[in-house]
This record gives structure tokens, sequence and C-alpha cells, in this order.
């Protein structure tokens, strides 16, 4: 399976798992070509959230999913992040 197959697929999850544990106003996955970032990306809206909820940083963590920043408004919290190409990310210590 290629690279792109398998960040698309790690978007994705993080997607569905985030639309089933928290209220969003949106969640879309959006393709490199579509992405400001160049890579597969997450793009949420949270609804009445202070911050990034707990459970929404697990779920990006559990798809390896980097937190990009994002400017938040009044009542909602918006979420971006993407996937790395796992051939470019380097190891931890």
């Amino acid at each position: 399976m290629s690279c792109t197959v398998e960040e698309r697929k790690r978007v994705r999850r993080a997607a569905r798992a985030i639309r089933d544990e928290v209220a969003t106003e949106s969640v879309d996955v959006l393709s490199p070509s579509a992405s400001q970032y160049g890579e597969w990306t997450l793009d949420a809206v949270l609804c009445g959230s202070e911050g990034v909820p707990p459970e929404v940083l697990r779920d990006l963590a559990l798809a390896e999913l980097t937190l990009q920043p994002t400017p938040s408004q009044a009542g909602y919290e918006h979420v971006a992040a993407t996937a790395q190409n796992s051939r470019n990310m380097k190891p931890t210590r």
C-alpha cells in the first residue's frame, strides 16, 4: 500500500472518531492538492469548545497526525491536523 493511501486512511480514521466523540459543526478530509499544508489534512470545527478537547488530541495522536496552529472563533474551535509521510517522519527517542 502506498504512503498516500496510508495517510488518507489515518486522516479518515481520526475524522470518524472525532465525529463520534465531540460536537462538531463540520469535519472534512482534504487531499494534499486541496490543503494549504500540501498533505492529507483533517479540518474540523468543534462546537462549544474552549481549546482542543483531550479526546480529540488522543484521536489525533493515535492516528499519528500533526496538529497545526489555527485561530479559534467565538464559540467554535478550529482544528487542523496533517498526516506526514511516514518515511519522512523522524523517530522519537
